[in-house]
């Protein structure tokens, strides 16, 4: 049984005509007597009293009309309640240092807009450490590179992002064009995260996939000092596109092989256990990270399907 056949019998019943209710429904009338021939077949019972004067309600029609004129006006009301409603509470979002300055600012800018009520608290961390931060329960929704320190979180494969070669276009001993090998940047100084650092996994286990070595002559931790580092000039980088920020004074090198990028998975808490503020959010981060792809603003991003 559904909301619109209750309005379609309660019109039917008002106007005491089936083709005059289906003009105003913007229905063919065969379809209407569809409606109420399936609405009285599903309670086994004829509603009404057909003639070539018009239709008039049956003792159970009557009966039926009562409590489908009560349901409809508990449905109105609790549409309108739902409407007025404004989402509160607060939910707590966790993104690596990458991720946060592509997403974060169009994130928090659409949270505010559409749940001004809702309290909202970023945490900018290592992956690992998010993972950490969901299993001790800290944040309620994160996105992280890898589930393998995951328990029984909700994931969702979100996005897939290629590395680069991030340098001041005037560093010694970069490749020409737009794309190389690591074969090809084996001989360029590198300033990379720790071995602790998930990128540096990935980015050490493709270097001896291929055969090579990078040439790493500092480690740091920090994006924003990194960054800086790779700015001064004396060092490159590897890192996704999203690191690059807006900068348009580096240079960005695609690196081509395997293993040369990285899965972004939107990860939280399992279902029952997230706030209505915390399922707002996930919903915001998925279409906003989609839509950032979609615009471009995300350097090597390209979308996942679920």
């Amino acid at each position: 049984m559904e909301l619109r056949q209750l309005r379609y019998f309660i019109r039917v019943v008002e106007l005491g005509s089936m083709g005059r209710a289906a003009l105003e429904a913007g229905l063919a009338t065969s379809a209407l007597s569809q409606q109420i021939s399936r609405l009285e077949g599903e309670l086994s019972t004829r509603l009404l009293h057909r003639s070539s004067t018009g239709v008039t309600p049956t003792d159970a029609g009557l009966a039926f009309l009562r409590q489908a004129q009560l349901a409809i006006r508990h449905a109105d009301a609790a549409a309108d309640a739902a409407r007025q409603a404004r989402l509160s509470g607060h939910v707590c979002v966790g993104l690596s240092s990458t991720t946060a300055t592509v997403l974060a600012p169009r994130f928090m800018q659409t949270m505010r807009q559409r749940y001004p009520d809702v309290r909202l608290r970023m945490t900018e961390s290592l992956s690992g450490h998010l993972a950490a931060l969901l299993n001790t329960r800290q944040i309620d929704l994160a996105i992280v590179f890898d589930t393998d320190l995951m328990q029984r979180w909700s994931v969702t494969p979100l996005l897939r992002e290629d590395l680069f070669l991030l340098a001041d276009p005037a560093l010694a001993g970069l490749p020409p064009g737009e794309q190389a090998t690591l074969a090809d940047i084996r001989g360029v100084p590198l300033v990379l995260p720790s071995p602790g650092h998930g990128l540096r996994t990935l980015i050490n286990t493709a270097f001896a996939r291929a055969g090579q070595m990078p040439h790493v002559t500092a480690e740091i931790d920090g994006l924003a000092t990194l960054m800086a580092l790779v700015r001064a000039g004396d060092f490159a980088t590897i890192q996704p596109g999203a690191a690059a920020g807006q900068d348009l004074g580096l240079r960005r090198i695609l690196l081509t092989g395997e293993g040369l990028s990285r899965q972004n998975l939107l990860v939280g808490l399992p279902e029952e256990e997230l706030s209505p503020a915390a399922l707002a959010a996930r919903v915001v981060l998925r279409e906003t990270a989609r839509a950032l792809v979609r615009e471009r603003r995300w350097p090597g991003a390209s979308l996942q399907e679920n």
